[in-house]
C-alpha cells in the first residue's frame, strides 16, 4: 500500500496565509492522485482557534479529497474510545498548535465529527486495500514534561497480521538536544514497522529501534531559519518495498544571504545588500523570500541608524519577501553604551524599576505633573490589564493634557490604541 506522509501544513498561518492554503490544497491534492491513503502527523492548522474562514478552507481541501475517490484505500477498522464517521482514509493527529484543554475539542476533532478524516490520537486506525492491512497508531502533540508519562499509560502496541505505523508530533532530542525533557528514540514504542513525526518542520530520514523514522517537514514556510531553503512536499512510502520517495509540491523559494561587512559604512553597507538581495533574486520573477543577516563592525563615527538597510529592502519589496537581522552590526561606541550601562546605577534597577523611570521621565518630558501614579500606571501598561483600565488609564491622561499642563506636544496616549502594549 502506498502511504502519503503530509505534515504541518499550517493553514491560515497568518505571514504566508496564501501561501499556507495554496500549499497545503496542492500537497493534499497530490497526495490524493498518488496514494491509497493520507497520513498526517499533526498541525493542520496553525492556530488552536482558527477563525471561520481558515476552518472552511481546511473543509474545501479535504471534502475534495474525500470526494475525488483517488485513495483506494479504506478504513476497515479503528481501535479506540471515539466514533469515526467516514472510511476515507485521511487519517490525522492533532499538533501542538491545535491542542487544548483535555475536555475541550480540538478543530481537528471537528473535522473528524464532519466525516473528512479520522482523528486518530490515541487510538488505532487500520486501513485495508485487498488483502493487506496498515494499522496507525497515533499520538497527538503533547507538552513536553508530559509526553513521556503519556506514553508509559498508553503503551501503545502494534496489530498483529497488519503493518504498523506509530505516528507523533513531538520535539526529539537526538535531532533538537535542548531539552532533557524532549521524547527520546528509546521513549519510542518497540514493535513498530515505521515510525512517523511531525512538529520538525525541515525533512528528516532517521531511524528508531532498528526502523526508519520519516519526518516530511512542513508544506509551508514559517520559521525562516535556513534548514528551510530545502523544497516543501510529502513523502510517499511503499509498504510493499519498504521504500519512500519526497514528492515536492511547489512553493516560493527560500535564500539567505549572509553579509559580513568590516569598517562598515553607509555606502559599503547598502552596496552589500544590494549585491546579495540580487545574487538571491538570480534574475527569477518568482518573488522568493529572503533572510539577509548583516554583521560586522560599524567605522568610527557612523551607528546602526545610520545603514540604509531597510531603505534598501524597500526598493526590493515588490520582488521579494525580505526580513533582515541586523542585530550583528557593532560599533565601538555601542559597546562603550553597553559597559556603561553594565556599570551604572542603571544596572542595579530591577527590569520593573527601569521600566517606571523610563516611563516617569517620558511623562515629564510631555508636561505631565508627578503627581501621577507611575508604579500604577505602567503596572496596567506592562500587564495588559482588562480593556476598560486601559480606556480609563487613557482618558485620564487626555483629560490631563486637555486642561494645560503644558505639554510641549500632542498628549502621546491620546486613544486606546496608541497606548504601547507589552510585547
Amino acid at each position: 500500500m502506498k502511504i502519503a506522509i503530509v505534515s504541518d501544513l499550517h493553514i491560515g498561518y497568518e505571514r504566508f496565509k496564501e501561501d499556507a492554503q495554496r500549499q497545503a490544497s496542492s500537497a493534499i491534492e497530490a497526495a490524493t492522485a498518488m496514494a491509497d491513503a493520507i497520513i498526517i502527523p499533526g498541525d493542520v492548522f496553525d492556530k488552536r482557534a482558527p477563525p471561520p474562514d481558515v476552518i472552511a478552507k481546511g473543509i474545501e481541501i479535504f471534502r475534495d479529497a474525500g470526494r475525488k475517490g483517488s485513495l483506494s484505500g479504506r478504513v476497515v477498522g479503528f481501535i479506540g474510545n471515539r466514533k469515526i464517521y467516514t472510511d476515507v482514509p485521511i487519517v490525522a493527529i492533532p499538533g501542538t498548535h491545535e491542542r487544548t484543554s483535555a475536555e475541550r475539542e480540538n478543530v481537528l476533532q471537528l473535522l473528524g465529527l464532519a466525516g473528512l478524516i479520522v482523528d486518530t490520537s490515541e487510538a488505532t486506525t487500520i486501513i485495508g486495500k485487498g488483502g493487506e492491512k496498515v494499522a496507525v497508531y497515533g499520538l497527538g502533540g503533547l507538552s513536553e514534561e508530559r509526553v513521556k508519562d503519556k506514553l508509559k499509560e498508553l503503551d501503545p502496541k502494534p496489530v498483529e497480521g497488519a503493518f504498523n505505523i506509530f505516528m507523533f508530533h513531538q520535539s526529539i532530542y537526538e535531532l533538537l538536544p535542548f531539552s532533557d525533557d524532549f521524547l527520546r528514540m528509546d521513549d519510542l514504542p518497540t514493535g513498530f514497522d515505521l515510525y512517523v513525526n511531525g512538529h520538525i518542520h525541515n525533512r528528516v530520514e532517521t531511524t528508531a529501534h532498528g526502523k526508519e523514522l520519516l519526518i516530511p517537514g512542513s508544506t509551508v514556510l514559517t520559521q525562516l531559519k535556513e534548514g528551510e531553503q530545502e523544497e516543501k512536499g510529502f513523502i510517499l512510502f511503499d509498504t510493499a518495498t519498504g521504500k519512500h520517495t519526497f514528492v515536492p509540491t511547489g512553493s516560493r523559494r527560500f535564500v539567505v544571504k549572509r553579509i559580513e561587512a568590516e569598517e562598515a559604512t553607509p555606502e559599503s553597507v547598502g552596496r552589500l545588500c544590494e549585491t546579495a538581495l540580487e545574487s538571491a533574486m538570480s534574475g527569477a520573477n518568482d518573488n522568493p523570500v529572503i533572510k539577509l543577516y548583516v554583521s560586522g563592525k560599524i567605522a568610527g563615527g557612523f551607528t546602526i541608524t545610520d545603514m540604509p538597510i531597510h531603505n534598501v529592502v524597500r526598493r526590493y519589496s515588490d520582488r521579494a519577501y525580505i526580513e533582515v537581522d541586523s542585530s550583528g552590526l557593532r560599533s565601538d561606541e555601542m559597546q562603550e553604551d553597553i559597559e556603561n550601562l553594565r556599570d551604572s546605577k542603571i544596572g542595579e534597577l530591577s527590569i520593573r524599576e527601569l521600566g517606571e523611570s523610563i516611563l516617569f521621565s517620558r511623562l515629564k518630558e510631555v508636561g505631565f505633573d508627578s503627581d501621577i501614579d507611575v508604579s500604577e500606571l505602567f503596572n496596567i501598561l506592562s500587564t495588559q490589564a482588562r480593556e476598560k483600565a486601559i480606556k480609563d488609564a487613557a482618558l485620564m491622561l487626555s483629560k490631563t493634557a486637555q486642561e494645560g499642563r503644558q505639554a510641549t506636544s500632542p498628549a502621546q496616549f491620546s486613544s486606546e490604541r496608541d497606548i504601547p502594549q507589552q510585547p
